[in-house]
């Protein structure tokens, strides 16, 4: 069985819900379909909820109002029927006097996460309703009965694949398994949501617990690009990628997948497959655990950079100095994302700047700090070993005409990293793919 995932934007409409129905039942296999809220729904909910907070429930009534009002227009252009047209109406009126429920009552942070739940709520029950009118063998299953994270809020595994088991064998037989992505239940058995890679990591917990031949996930563009399209001219889609390249160019700004999300999949040894529901024959990018040797795949960059110099004398034989430092950054939450050091100095970069200011205050205590702000991290992925010789000189004569404040090379076998300044950063991306991928 497949998993196939469908974010906002692919059931953004009725006419793209009835695609996507298309989409899952051409192969008459069954298969295991996770859906995200409909594009625009989520950041309506989180509207309402902060005009709750605010004690304004006349904003959030005109809010819910305007949210029901579309949802009710969307009937109409979904369903043919009037059987299929009622039932979805009753659906929707139940949900929004639930929403309207709120602004009656004193707010409290859990019902903040119920409030954006029914974002996918509403788009996996009218999915489910044009199937069955269309006479599709299909089951609507909620996350909520067994999606769940632990008390560090990362996903439960065992939990999951135990409770899914159940619910699948109480439901056999069917073509169309669907079900809500990002959501979930809590430790405590609260609504919560998964965060990190919202429905792309339900996508891959459930692949992972059903143990599915393939997981797939859906967007707009034709699987994960060499480079940025928005920027650089002549960009291609990557084919084939490592678990571990998809992970880099991910976390070093690859929009269209989160380097979370495919963890569970990469431990299960289940390939996941990026297409595109605009050209659903299209291949796509393949990920799974093979390597291609001896192959530059990607660029990807990360902006909003923050680079951080610390300069000491005591440094040279000082034994704690690093710990010491990056105690401070633990203490305040703000990961690293690159290091880089000398007998007298260490530099590090990071994309939080929240707490900046004490950060900075407390590493003064040990050297002299400076800062530069508006960098941006440039990350070049593929078969990067130290023994494919050349292979750095390749990224480093593409960035001859750029000023680089920092390289990491080294810490990963598939990635080598430059922090520059934002203003360069075009006019890099453009020189490494004409230099790796166009000549």
């Amino acid at each position: 069985m497949k998993v196939m995932k469908f974010g906002g934007t692919s059931v953004g409409s009725p006419e793209r819900m009835k695609s996507v129905s298309q989409l899952v039942t051409r192969s008459g296999e069954p298969v295991f379909v996770v859906l995200s809220a409909m594009s625009g729904t989520t950041n309506s909910l989180v509207e309402i909820s902060n005009y709750l907070y605010k004690k304004n429930p006349e904003g959030a009534n005109d809010v819910i109002n305007r949210l029901e009002q579309k949802y009710m227009e969307h009937v109409e252009a979904l369903y043919s029927t009037d059987e299929y047209k009622q039932i979805t109406r009753e659906f929707l009126k139940s949900e929004f006097q639930f929403l309207r429920s709120f602004t009656k009552d004193l707010f409290t942070s859990f019902e903040e996460k119920s409030i954006v739940a029914q974002g996918e709520i509403i788009s996996t029950n009218m999915v489910v309703n044009y199937m069955k009118e269309q006479g599709i063998n299909a089951v609507l299953l909620s996350a909520l009965d067994f999606m769940r994270t632990d008390k560090n809020g990362e996903p439960d595994p065992g939990y999951i694949k135990e409770k899914l088991a159940k619910v699948m064998e109480e439901n056999e037989g069917y073509q169309i398994y669907l079900t809500q992505g990002f959501i979930c239940r809590n430790a405590y058995g609260e609504i919560d949501n998964l965060e990190r890679g919202g429905s792309d990591y339900t996508a891959s917990l459930i692949g992972a617990a059903i143990n599915a031949d393939e997981i797939q996930i859906w967007t707009d563009i034709d699987g994960m690009h060499n480079n940025d399209p928005r920027i650089v001219d002549k960009t291609e889609a990557v084919r084939q990628l490592h678990f571990e390249e998809a992970a880099e160019l991910a976390y070093f700004g690859a929009k269209i997948l989160h380097p979370t999300c495919v963890q569970p999949a990469k431990f299960a040894g289940i390939p996941v497959r990026l297409k595109n529901t605009m050209e659903p024959d299209a291949p796509g990018t393949i990920i799974d655990n093979v390597t291609v040797r001896g192959k530059i795949k990607a660029v990807a960059a990360k902006d909003n950079i923050t680079a951080i110099k610390i300069k000491s004398s005591r440094m040279l034989l000082a034994t704690g100095f690093l710990r010491k430092v990056f105690e401070i950054f633990e203490s305040y939450q703000t990961a690293i994302d690159m290091v880089a050091t000398s007998e007298v100095g260490v530099s590090m970069s990071i994309d939080n700047d929240a707490h900046l200011h004490d950060i900075v205050d407390e590493l003064k205590k040990y050297g002299t700090v400076t800062v530069d702000s508006d960098m941006c991290i440039i990350c070049v992925v593929g078969d990067l070993d130290w023994s494919n010789i050349g292979f750095e000189t390749l990224a480093t004569d593409a960035m001859k005409n750029i000023p680089v404040r920092m390289i990491s090379y080294g810490g990963s076998n598939y990635n080598i990293s430059f922090l520059i300044k934002a203003a360069d950063k075009k006019r890099a991306l453009q020189s490494l793919s004409d230099t790796l991928f166009n000549k």
